[in-house]
């Protein structure tokens, strides 16, 4: 994995010299003509931020990363050789998901908990966080596309978060949600190759999010404005917590993109009507 530890000093206030910076790259040289982003796999919180006023505990918890994200990935890029950006920090710090014009971007309040840390910001901490946070991760995910381009390639753009088993009472029977809105060229195979498999999965289009809600921010700006194969894959958290799931499911990933992957015609910018 590739990090640069840049990120300190004046010029990044929030950032401190044992934190780590605010992205990071993962098998950077990888041959596969895929891009895969994880805005959600971490739960750090900048030492100076002094976890938001949580308590730990609440930091080992859905509200603060997409659990087993960062294994899933890691075990993804290397089934598909295929370089990663990761995010370096909590969404509580900044939710690299949402637009700066989100009122979720730095929530006051997560899942009914409430986030002391992120209530009452200046307007100048706030522009801290996303000068220190999210533009480097933002340009960090352009960086890597501009390397593809520079290679005269146009990459599928796989965005990978999970979700948590029971929501507001509600439990949610999919293993594995397909997030989309206008582009089908790799959600709707890669739906039918994941409803096809022997373990008969439950597989939800657009469930339980949604590709056509705005809160989709990394795939609407950068994969979809530009026209470019995308998907947002969510996967239960309780089959990628541990590295054995998240293994058996980077498998099944890797199995059931394979075709859709390997045709030629899906890599050219996609014209909506």
């Amino acid at each position: 994995m590739t990090v640069n530890k840049s990120f300190t000093g004046a010029d990044y206030p929030l950032i401190g010299p044992e934190d780590p910076p605010p992205f990071s790259l993962l098998n950077e040289n990888g041959q596969g003509s895929v891009l895969l982003v994880g805005d959600h796999v971490s739960n750090t919180i900048p030492r100076q931020l002094n976890n938001l006023g949580l308590e730990k505990a609440s930091l080992n918890e859905h509200i603060a990363y997409d659990i087993g994200t960062h294994k899933l990935i890691n075990h993804l890029s290397q089934h598909l050789d295929a370089p990663a950006v990761l995010a370096g920090y909590s969404r509580l710090v900044v939710d690299l998901n949402r637009s700066l014009e989100d009122d979720s971007v730095m929530p006051e309040v997560s899942d009914n908990t409430p986030i002391p840390g992120n209530q009452g910001m200046s307007t100048e901490h706030r522009r801290q966080r996303v000068h220190c946070f999210y533009t480097p991760y933002r340009v960090a995910v352009d960086g890597m596309l501009h390397r593809f381009k520079d290679r005269g390639v146009i990459p599928a753009f796989i965005s990978i978060h999970s979700f948590t088993p029971e929501m507001a009472g509600f439990k949610r029977p999919w293993h594995v949600g397909i997030l989309w809105d206008k582009d089908p060229r790799i959600p709707v195979p890669l739906m039918q190759q994941l409803r096809a498999h022997p373990a008969q999965f439950n597989i939800g289009d657009n469930e339980p999010y949604s590709g056509k809600h705005p809160a989709d921010y990394t795939i609407d700006h950068h994969a979809e404005a530009a026209g470019l194969p995308h998907v947002s894959i969510e996967i239960r958290q309780d089959l990628v917590n541990s590295e054995e799931g998240a293994e058996e499911w980077a498998t099944i990933l890797d199995d059931a993109l394979r075709e859709i992957l390997a045709n030629p015609e899906l890599y050219s910018i996609w014209q909506s009507l």
